[in-house]
């Protein structure tokens, strides 16, 4: 199974409870909804272990992915394709990293 790991800040402007209410209501369940996908989460940060610095992603998405190629053809719908022009909306050049277990 592969983890897709999402690490991103929200553009200069956007509003955080915008976008975590958009989040909640759109990009969950379309995401968690897909055939190719385990498990979908989007946490906030809240800080870092043991010190007082700023974390440097505010958001971080664990997309589980039972089927890579089911996935590519998922991504490709056009609700999918909805919902990632509106999640690029908020999201100032997230980083998506490709894990697997050990």
């Amino acid at each position: 199974m592969t983890t897709i790991v999402v690490l991103f800040n929200l553009k200069s402007g956007a509003d955080a409870a915008r976008y975590e209410q958009w989040a909640r209501e759109r990009d969950l369940p379309t995401v968690n909804g897909l055939a190719s996908v385990d498990q979908f989460e989007v946490l906030r940060s809240a800080g870092l272990l043991m010190s007082d610095a700023e974390p440097p992603y505010a958001y971080v998405e664990l997309i589980r992915v039972n089927d890579m190629e089911k996935f590519g053809a998922d991504v490709s719908s056009e609700a999918v394709q909805n919902v990632a022009a509106e999640f690029g909306e908020f999201a100032d050049n997230p980083l998506f990293i490709l894990t697997e277990a050990l």
